[in-house]
């Protein structure tokens, strides 16, 4: 790791202001830019059309930042997770999940998180810190599968809205012309719903939009994700209704189903009365078991007739596939097994 401040995750304007600060000429940075975000250079050194006097310059002050995984686990399935440091000192989970002809990488935000949901591991870890830019990017730059992503959803540890700023930077990155270059369309960000935070990415942000639901009932809610108490459901789907998702830009709501807890005809009857003329989709996903929640993922049947009664009441409504399950499926395992 390096001594010196890392130069990944800063923005054009950032290496412009850094390059004149050290007398050098603003077009630098932009050279930098390239260096970083397109050729991936793990090294100053490599920047070859800097003058030799500026790279030693740079390298007095700088590195290039890019720290390698510490721990890889890959599931029969061919899902990847990758234990990645951070600047704290601290490590985060990044997961890659190819598929077809898709490759999207699942990355963290934070180390645990303050959102405390009784069904995530990450919130029992407690909230540790949250990353930089640099942290959040590194996930991606040091990734030994990164020629091959599509998609990028911001759905690992931590809540996203909670590190606006950093994960508004990090994805500035990615889709502006002098960073990654992505469409914004290939990034989704998930969050629980914290309501200003979110009212604000919806405006800085093209990128799509993922809400944690998990149950549209506002009691049963706060007891598996407190942040219900001071964000309710049905204020963040107001919230939603003044945007407009007709076109591209994607909103979708994530739905753990949990037996007997969730996945009720009422449970049904009452996401379709919060939900109905939203355009949107729903994502009913399996529940990956962690240490002591007295909770179990539902059964097959279970989840198709709420699969079938949402997208016959115009929600359009898909079962994820389960992937990585031999490899600490849950979010926050691996990290909490490393600290432990």
């Amino acid at each position: 790791m390096c001594n010196n401040l890392p130069l990944l995750g800063l923005t054009l304007a950032e290496l412009r202001d850094l390059c004149t600060s050290l007398g050098m000429p603003a077009f630098t940075g932009g050279q930098i830019a390239k260096w970083l975000y397109t050729a991936h250079v793990s090294s100053i050194d490599e920047m070859t059309n800097i003058s030799k006097k500026n790279r030693m310059l740079l390298a007095e002050h700088y590195c290039v930042g890019a720290m390698p995984h510490k721990e890889e686990l890959i599931s029969v399935d061919g899902t990847k997770k990758y234990l990645f440091p951070v600047a704290s000192g601290k490590y985060v989970e990044a997961v890659y999940i190819p598929d077809k002809d898709r490759a999207t990488l699942c990355v963290s935000c934070q180390v645990g998180c303050k959102m405390n949901c009784l069904f995530c591991q990450t919130g029992k870890q407690g909230f540790e810190g949250s990353l930089t830019a640099g942290d959040i990017l590194n996930q991606i730059y040091s990734l030994p599968d990164r020629e091959k992503l599509t998609n990028i959803v911001f759905m690992g540890q931590g809540e996203p809205m909670d590190n606006l700023d950093n994960v508004l930077k990090a994805t500035e990155i990615l889709t502006t012309e002098w960073g990654y270059a992505w469409s914004p369309r290939r990034i989704t960000v998930s969050s629980v719903g914290i309501k200003d935070k979110l009212k604000r990415f919806l405006d800085e942000s093209e990128c799509h939009v993922a809400i944690s639901l998990h149950t549209p009932i506002h009691e049963q809610r706060a007891q598996l994700m407190p942040a219900e108490r001071g964000f309710a459901i049905e204020d963040i789907v107001a919230l939603l209704r003044q945007y407009d998702f007709s076109h591209q830009r994607r909103l979708s709501f994530e739905y753990i189903v949990f037996d007997g807890q969730n996945d009720t005809p009422t449970h049904a009857r009452e996401i379709v009365r919060l939900l109905r003329g939203l355009d949107c989709r729903i994502n009913l996903i399996r529940f990956h078991q962690i240490p002591g929640v007295d909770l179990n993922t539902s059964d097959e049947k279970k989840m198709e007739r709420l699969r079938d009664y949402l997208t016959a009441h115009g929600l359009y409504t898909t079962i994820r596939a389960s992937r990585g399950q031999d490899i600490f499926a849950a979010c926050g395992l691996l990290s909490t097994a490393k600290a432990n």
